[in-house]
């Protein structure tokens, strides 16, 4: 009964404590406290994502067909970058350190230079989100790689298998849960890289739609639309996890066992 109710609580605890911020809030906000061109109560904010529904939809699409794009450009490019690290140690020790500088770079300082190169179309949003998406994936799978048991790789080399085959049955299925864990990060990554993006030039996307609210000082509609990335973020990594779960059906039965 205690595992039960502790297990319960664990469950509403987050909802309790989000309801408890919206409340706080609500409350500063209705009281006069803090202004609301400074701080729109949670109604005036649900009450401007209602109103712009239709149009945040729209941008909504063009943003998400962007991180779309690019992370799967991204994660295929981690993918190569991390089978050809493990494979060669030269190519590991070249590759690695520039890999680590492309990630010190602000993106705020690499986004207008893609907008000079390539104009203000969807290739350098996409070129953007690849940078700032492929690291996690080639990190997680270069370590997920080398974790894989040395033992079993020496079993089915004796018994006469090539490199390709302890790739595919030793070496990937050791990494596929570093995998989706750097997939998780990259799909936040890609959301947040597109509307960085598209701050700084665009006809469509919800960072244009956010550049337009913030300059007719429309804070209810920013906070609306902060959200609205929040919540596709989040929904982009609860895919990743069910994507995962589909993938890796026996994590759930050493789970049981255990």
């Amino acid at each position: 009964m205690t595992r039960k109710l502790q297990s319960t609580i664990n469950k509403i605890s987050p909802v309790l404590a989000i309801a408890a911020i919206l409340i706080l809030w609500q409350s500063l906000s209705s009281a006069g406290i803090v202004p609301k061109y400074m701080l729109p109560s949670p109604l005036d904010v649900v009450s401007a994502f209602i109103k712009d529904f239709p149009l945040l939809m729209m941008h909504a699409e063009t943003t998400l067909t962007e991180a779309f794009l690019g992370m799967a450009a991204g994660t295929a490019l981690g993918f190569v970058i991390a089978v050809l690290m493990d494979r060669f140690h030269l190519f590991y020790k070249s590759v690695y350190p520039i890999i680590v500088l492309t990630q010190t770079v602000p993106t705020v300082a690499i986004a207008p230079l893609l907008v000079l190169w390539m104009g203000y179309g969807i290739l350098p949003k996409i070129t953007l989100i690849v940078i700032i998406t492929f690291f996690p994936v080639t990190v997680s799978l270069l370590e997920g790689f080398r974790s894989a048991d040395p033992d079993a790789l020496n079993l089915l080399k004796a018994m006469g298998a090539n490199r390709l085959q302890c790739f595919t049955h030793i070496k990937l299925p050791s990494a596929l849960g570093q995998f989706f864990s750097g997939m998780k990060i990259s799909a936040s990554y890609s959301v947040v890289g597109a509307v960085v993006s598209e701050w700084l030039g665009g006809f469509a996307g919800l960072g244009v739609y956010m550049t337009r609210v913030r300059k007719s000082y429309s804070f209810d509609k920013m906070f609306a639309v902060i959200f609205f990335i929040s919540l596709i973020s989040l929904m982009l990594m609860l895919l990743v996890s069910y994507v995962r779960k589909a993938v890796m059906p026996w994590e759930k039965t050493e789970k049981g066992q255990n």
